[in-house]
């Protein structure tokens, strides 16, 4: 198990007077016109990030009812992301996230959690595809899963080569249960929190006006969590689903951020600062409110 907590921490310099002024100038004008607390997270989502989350919303004397988070991540462990919506969402009733670059795998399912997202032309999510700890690495579940049902496959229809017999017996039955496991917890929590959140407010349907159920909230959350848990479909972990795929495939309301010009400013001002000090200082982790740094 990958626990980053010890290295994260101390790697943490407070930021130069100057840059933390122009990055908290940046979140009051994001708080003004979206209206809640502002944190930014830049980090893979690794044992620790949750602990750090914690600390930070912590600090809050003052707190407000909405959490605006500018996220972007390469992803991570989704038992991480469950402590961190849980985190969130005790102390805040809404929660909006900004996606201004990327949120893959683990990340795309923080972004379910959501009451709002928000991205524009450039940012994406990515498949639902949960990392495992594997000798000190994290890897995608799905493709170890795929691989072992092709060979499976294969195995019943006698054609399996001596190479490919070879890597069936070394395949590790518990690590493969573990895969399944961990991508049935993708998908439970996807629909439980799109259902809880990001569709408490779809109470009539687009076309014809009908009343949403219960049921049919269950059920759309059902189609987008199969959707983006099919490997097979998008073909790659690290693929990009941009904005437009999001709304036209798989029927999620998507916020275009860049069609206000001042939040669409603020935004590329903030992020772009955060990653150029992130870079720069070499932080594996980074997390920023006006409390944090």
């Amino acid at each position: 198990m990958i626990d980053m907590r010890r290295d994260l921490v101390p790697s943490m310099g407070p930021l130069d007077e100057y840059i933390r002024q122009q990055l908290n100038g940046h979140v009051d004008e994001i708080d003004g016109i979206l209206g809640g607390d502002v944190m930014a997270i830049i980090s893979p989502i690794v044992y620790g990030l949750e602990m750090i989350v914690r600390n930070t919303l912590e600090l809050y004397n003052d707190r407000k009812d909405t959490l605006i988070i500018v996220l972007d991540t390469s992803g991570g462990v989704v038992e991480v992301v469950e402590r961190m919506v849980n985190t969130i969402r005790n102390y805040y009733n809404k929660v909006i996230f900004i996606v201004p670059n990327r949120a893959m795998s683990a990340g795309t399912l923080f972004v379910m959690s959501g009451d709002r997202i928000l991205m524009d032309f450039f940012s994406c999510l990515g498949p639902i595809d949960p990392q495992i700890d594997k000798d000190g690495d994290l890897i995608p579940a799905l493709s170890y899963l795929n691989q072992y049902e092709r060979l499976i496959e294969k195995s019943i229809d006698q054609t399996l080569t001596t190479a490919e017999v070879a890597l069936l017996s070394k395949l590790d039955l518990g690590e493969l249960h573990q895969f399944e496991q961990a991508k049935e917890l993708s998908i439970e929590l996807l629909v439980k929190w799109l259902s809880q959140y990001k569709f408490k407010d779809w109470h009539k349907t687009e076309t014809r006006g009908i009343t949403v159920t219960d049921e049919m909230r269950q059920s759309r959350a059902e189609e987008i969590a199969t959707t983006l848990s099919d490997n097979k479909y998008w073909h790659s972990h690290s693929r990009g689903i941009n904005m437009g795929t999001l709304i036209n495939k798989l029927n999620l309301k998507i916020e275009d951020y860049s069609k206000d010009p001042d939040l669409n400013t603020s935004i590329k001002k903030y992020y772009n600062l955060l990653q150029d000090y992130v870079i720069r200082e070499k932080h594996p982790v980074f997390v920023h409110t006006k409390e944090y740094f």
